[in-house]
């Protein structure tokens, strides 16, 4: 049920934001256990989303393709994600969290096998961006579905811990690549597609949100997701209260554009396009950039490998700091130093430099990441949520989408290494800018 808290001094009946019952929330097992299942949704996201990129050199040798095809397929999966994002946030907010995350990765691992079997460059370009609209289901719920499931003193910790996800599939992709890349990229393709399966663990280790029950005045359910969660210890708290959350129009677009969410909604939406092309501008092109330093393909595959070994001490890092001194300042800091990262990366003359830089470039801006994948979610009310989440998960896949184009063609040009890298860092600058306006959420409750 959505009220204005005004109300609450209208009437004898005792309302209670969802909220507040998660300040004193304890953490146990069935936060783990649901952690664990969303935290493998995140995986499997990273290594489709790369393993493509990890392809495309033998995809583009059966096909003959351009240096702009082999750019444009691997944004095909982006471009999709760019409707499938806006179309699985309605669906978020309309039918659920979890029902959401199932038909997300249902569909994912369908349409992705089936472009394993692609006989031309067009279908298996158009399979791709199926893939892209059935994936971003994952991508709009996971990380709001996580917050809503969490303790408020450990959200924030928790919540990084989750987008660590990203360098584990990071690794699988390589790793299936190298283990299967002899047989072919078709079976590359194919037996990631399994992954689709992972929705039978959604389905079991994972409770529906609560804050979305009580948002569709489904009120025992709600309470039996508390009850559930913090193992029976809250019971008394649930005694003749009706839950509620902030009133805003359900699943609204026009809504984040309106009063005092227009601010957040338009620095979010800046944020995540600029921070999405530093990242993953330089990320999609990796292969390429290295070997115009004279790597191998395999020394490419190894540096790829250890660079995202190097994200993991960057998101313990983020996760620690960003529950101690909260988002904006660990935000801010992270990307300022990964943006010095990226253009000592750039004008790096040995291997040695490299190495150096390239471990700035991941630490910190995978923490970064890890926190602003957390904080963009909480800047919104639960009944518009979703539909937030999913702009600004759109913006971050029209930068996707561009961004292997625009460098696939600065390289077709012979744009210098350090010029196309100093390119790409400018873009970081511009997000540590914009995270300074933003609200601080680090110890508040979601409403």
């Amino acid at each position: 049920m959505s009220i204005n808290l005004s109300q609450e001094q209208t009437t004898s009946k005792k309302y209670v934001q969802v909220g507040q019952l998660f300040e004193n929330m304890p953490v146990t097992r069935e936060h783990w256990k649901a952690g664990l299942a969303l935290f493998f949704s995140f995986v499997i996201e990273a290594w489709e989303m790369m393993i493509i990129i990890l392809c495309s050199a033998s995809i583009g040798t059966e096909f003959k393709l351009s240096g702009t095809q082999i750019g444009s397929l691997m944004g095909s999966i982006f471009l999709g994600m760019i409707p499938g994002c806006l179309i699985w946030g309605k669906l978020i907010d309309k039918f659920g969290r979890k029902k959401a995350m199932i038909y997300s990765l249902i569909s994912y691992g369908i349409i992705s096998m089936i472009s394993a079997f692609a006989t031309d460059y067009g279908m298996l370009w158009w399979m791709r961006f199926l893939s892209g609209i059935g994936l971003a289901g994952l991508m709009v719920a996971t990380f709001p579905y996580f917050e809503e499931l969490l303790p408020v003193r450990v959200r924030g910790k928790a919540t990084v811990y989750l987008a660590s996800g990203w360098p584990v599939g990071y690794l699988l992709a390589i790793g299936i690549t190298y283990l299967l890349g002899d047989m072919g990229w078709r079976w590359v393709i194919g037996i990631s597609s399994i992954a689709g399966l992972w929705f039978l663990v959604v389905a079991t280790f994972v409770p529906e949100s609560p804050y979305w029950l009580a948002g569709r005045d489904r009120q025992k359910e709600a309470k039996e997701v508390i009850r559930r969660l913090s193992a029976n210890r809250m019971d008394h708290e649930l005694n003749d209260v009706e839950l509620i959350v902030e009133k805003v129009k359900k699943g609204s677009f026009i809504e984040v554009f309106r009063g005092k969410f227009l601010r957040p909604t338009v620095l979010q939406l800046i944020i995540n396009f600029c921070f999405s092309w530093g990242y993953w501008a330089l990320s999609s092109w990796m292969p390429a950039l290295l070997a115009k330093k004279g790597l191998s393909a395999p020394q490419g595959l190894g540096f790829m490998a250890l660079s995202a070994l190097f994200m993991f001490p960057g998101y313990m890092a983020a996760s620690y700091l960003t529950g101690k001194f909260g988002r904006k300042k660990i935000m801010f800091t992270f990307v300022f130093l990964a943006a010095i990262g990226g253009f000592g990366f750039a004008s790096s003359n040995s291997m040695s430099e490299m190495y150096v830089w390239n471990f700035v470039l991941s630490f910190f801006s995978l923490g970064a990441w890890g926190v602003w994948d957390t904080w963009m979610a909480e800047l919104y009310p639960t009944e518009v949520r979703g539909v937030s989440y999913s702009l600004g998960a759109t913006a971050q896949r029209v930068a996707n989408a561009i961004a292997p184009s625009v460098i696939g063609a600065m390289l077709a040009s012979n744009t210098s290494f350090l010029t196309t890298v100093s390119f790409i860092s400018c873009f970081l600058v511009i997000t540590f800018i914009a995270t300074l306006f933003l609200k601080e959420m680090e110890g508040q409750i979601l409403h």
